[in-house]
């Protein structure tokens, strides 16, 4: 009697661990490629609760998702959220993305003017690639009280800056001091000759401003903490730090440049062999609910291309906003248009000599 109880309770605990061994296995994890502060743990803690799906994330910025992604034939994440001047060369080239499914995507929740100029901006082929989540600009981040000449890229090079400056070695650099020095690279792209002498003369420029740099800055807290310390006083930047510093220095100012600001877009984009497809588009739908993207905006620093996604943010970082971009300033933005095949190989070139350059 008691041998028989004991295999009935040993059946029950076999039986119960299979239960919680399966219910382990089917619980769904979201792996997200994004930037840092797309995904506050306070939002991926609300939709586990709602969903049951857990998000794994992993910071990385445009150059790194690329390379990931080519170098596991699009697997390893389920979502990422490259810039939308990104995707369809990478697509082209590389072939790392899948279509999005718009029927799976809530656009009422999505300021349609830029979906549509998003859908139109990753489409390869007839094939939207990407949806918008996050937008803002490269702009100055300045102490206005130790630089307050500073009103455009330029004017990081000037010589009683020098060792005081910071903006990062990438490809929106070149961008912005082009525009700087009175070209228009964006005007180029079709023509690889013509972009090519752009280039030159923006190597030209940033060898030359070299010894302003303090530190080519990688990530938006370096910069921040280089701010706080006064080692930079001046940098192109990405508007929200200018705006996160603000808060506790109410002399550092993000300023749209004389030349223009660069506007990006980084998106919601499907990685060619996503194995959690149906939770992306739950996600993408759940983070653009106007309270979810307040929430959103405010950990990133910028604002969601969600309708009303600005509704529980403060009215503080609204004005900053509206200061640093008065309606001339937005007329001026130089939004990133997909950038063709090859122009970034010539790009990391000129990188490579700046920074190897004495």
């Amino acid at each position: 009697m008691f041998k028989s109880k004991g295999k009935l309770f040993s059946s029950i605990l076999i039986g119960a661990g299979m239960v919680i061994a399966a219910s382990q296995a089917n619980a769904e994890t979201l792996r997200l490629l994004t930037w840092g502060g797309y995904a506050p743990d306070k939002v991926v803690e609300m939709f586990k609760a709602e969903t049951g799906i857990s998000v794994e994330v992993t910071a990385s910025n445009n150059e790194e998702m690329i390379s990931k992604l080519r170098a596991t034939g699009g697997a390893g994440f389920d979502l990422a959220q490259p810039s939308q001047d990104r995707i369809a060369g990478a697509q082209s080239e590389f072939d790392i993305y899948k279509p999005i499914d718009l029927s799976k995507i809530d656009a009422s929740q999505i300021i349609t003017s830029m979906l549509e100029g998003t859908k139109k901006n990753t489409s390869v082929h007839g094939k939207v690639y990407g949806v918008p989540h996050v937008w803002g600009t490269s702009a100055l981040t300045v102490d206005t009280s130790k630089a307050p000449d500073i009103k455009d890229y330029l004017d990081l090079c000037n010589p009683k800056y020098a060792g005081k400056v910071s903006y990062r070695m990438k490809r929106p650099t070149l961008i912005a001091f082009a525009f700087a020095l009175g070209m228009d690279p964006f005007a180029a792209y079709g023509d690889k000759a013509a972009y090519q002498k752009i280039l030159d003369k923006v190597e030209a420029k940033l060898i030359d401003c070299k010894s302003n740099v303090k530190v080519y800055w990688s990530g938006s807290d370096a910069l921040i903490n280089l701010v706080r310390s006064g080692e930079v006083i001046a940098a192109m930047a990405w508007d929200g730090s200018g705006w996160k510093i603000n808060a506790e220095m109410p002399n550092v100012k993000t300023l749209a440049p004389t030349s223009g600001a660069l506007g990006w877009i980084d998106t919601f984009a499907l990685p060619k062999k996503t194995k959690a497809e149906a939770a992306a588009y739950k996600w993408i739908n759940f983070v653009m609910r106007p309270e979810i993207a307040s929430m959103i905006a405010s950990a990133a620093g910028n604002f969601t291309a969600a309708k009303n996604g600005d509704v529980n943010v403060e009215e503080g970082k609204k004005k900053l906003f509206q200061e640093s971009f008065p309606a001339a300033a937005i007329d001026n933005i130089k939004w990133y248009p997909p950038v063709p095949a090859g122009l970034e190989d010539m790009e990391g070139k000129v990188m490579d000599r700046v920074q190897a350059a004495k």
